[in-house]
């Protein structure tokens, strides 16, 4: 007689909409930190949680839901950051007075993290998805390897020259506002 070992089926994914609450913030942060321009981040949200509905019954368990969603943030960031109108779109018109609380609070809250935003946008994709999702979102290094798509070590290494460009340009700051 022979037993066959069973897999373990994967644990239940939460229903749709508890799924996009939990993670709406998450995804927010995350396409923002992908370099994709603050007046189009909420667009882009809805193109991943469009392809996360999408794709929810067919999600495997082999990663965990964040790090299933965050796949998909790089995917979507990178396609529209491919775009032509992006590289050539231009602001021709001041934005309307009325502003709503939530809106002016991401607003505010991305006012204080300019410095951090010029130093990712030094950063090439691969080195800033690791950085971002390692120091900013405190995945772990395994997470970060399977949301990337890379061996661990090859994360590690992203990881390790991120914080080197980071460190430089931190450098450079200091030493230029102590001249001036």
């Amino acid at each position: 007689m022979t037993l066959a070992l069973k897999r373990p089926e994967p644990a239940p994914v939460a229903d749709f909409a508890q799924l996009f609450s939990e993670h709406a913030p998450f995804v927010l942060r995350v396409l923002h930190h992908l370099g994709v321009p603050g007046s189009d981040v909420q667009d882009q949200a809805q193109e991943v949680f469009v392809a996360v509905h999408k794709g929810l019954s067919s999600f495997g368990g082999r990663s965990s839901v964040r790090t299933w969603i965050y796949g998909i943030c790089v995917y979507v960031a990178s396609n529209h950051r491919r775009r032509a109108y992006v590289r050539r779109e231009r602001a021709v018109a001041e934005p309307p007075e009325a502003v709503d609380l939530q809106a002016q609070e991401a607003f505010e809250h991305g006012q204080r993290w300019p410095a951090l935003q010029r130093l990712l946008d030094t950063l090439d994709p691969e080195k800033r998805e690791v950085f971002v999702l390692y120091e900013l979102e405190e995945l772990t290094m395994a997470e970060v390897a399977l949301a990337v798509g890379c061996p661990l070590q090859t994360a590690y290494s992203r990881l390790q020259a991120a914080r080197a460009t980071v460190e430089a340009a931190v450098h450079r700051q200091r030493a230029k506002e102590h001249t001036q």
